[in-house]
C-alpha cells in the first residue's frame, strides 16, 4: 500500500505564509511526478503545482509568483511554500504522486486544510 501524508495546513491571515509537506511511503511504486492539488467547498479539484523528477515545475496561473513547489533530497517528499496567501486560496490541499490521470498508478494523500481568513 502506497501512502502519501500531507501536513502543514492551518489557519492563516491574508498575506501570511504556510509551508505544506508531503511524504510518500510504501512499496510497488516508482518515483515520478508529484504535485499539489486543491479543492474548495462546492468546487472541483484543481491543479496547484507539479514537479517532475528532473525538477521541472508547472503552476496554476492563480498561484504563480506566490507559491513554490520543491522536492526533498529523497525524492519521495514534496513541499509547497505558499506566500501572500489570499482568502481564495482556502481549500483542502492534496498531494499527488504519478499524476491525476494515471489510474492505478496515481496516488493521493488524505488532504490538509488551509484556511485564509482574518
Amino acid at each position: 500500500q502506497v501512502q502519501l501524508v500531507e501536513s502543514g495546513g492551518g489557519l492563516v491571515q491574508p498575506g501570511g505564509s504556510l509551508r505544506l509537506s508531503c511524504a510518500a511511503s510504501g512499496s510497488g511504486f516508482s518515483i515520478n511526478t508529484m504535485g499539489w492539488y486543491r479543492q474548495a467547498p462546492g468546487k472541483q479539484r484543481e491543479l496547484v503545482a507539479t514537479i517532475t523528477t528532473g525538477g521541472s515545475t508547472n503552476y496554476a496561473v492563480a498561484v504563480k509568483g506566490r507559491f513554490t513547489i520543491s522536492r526533498g533530497n529523497a525524492q519521495n517528499t514534496v513541499y509547497l511554500q505558499m506566500n501572500s496567501l489570499k482568502p481564495e486560496d482556502t481549500a483542502v490541499y492534496y498531494c499527488n504522486l504519478g499524476g491525476p490521470y494515471a489510474g492505478r498508478n496515481s496516488y493521493w494523500g488524505q488532504g490538509t486544510q488551509v484556511t485564509v481568513s482574518s
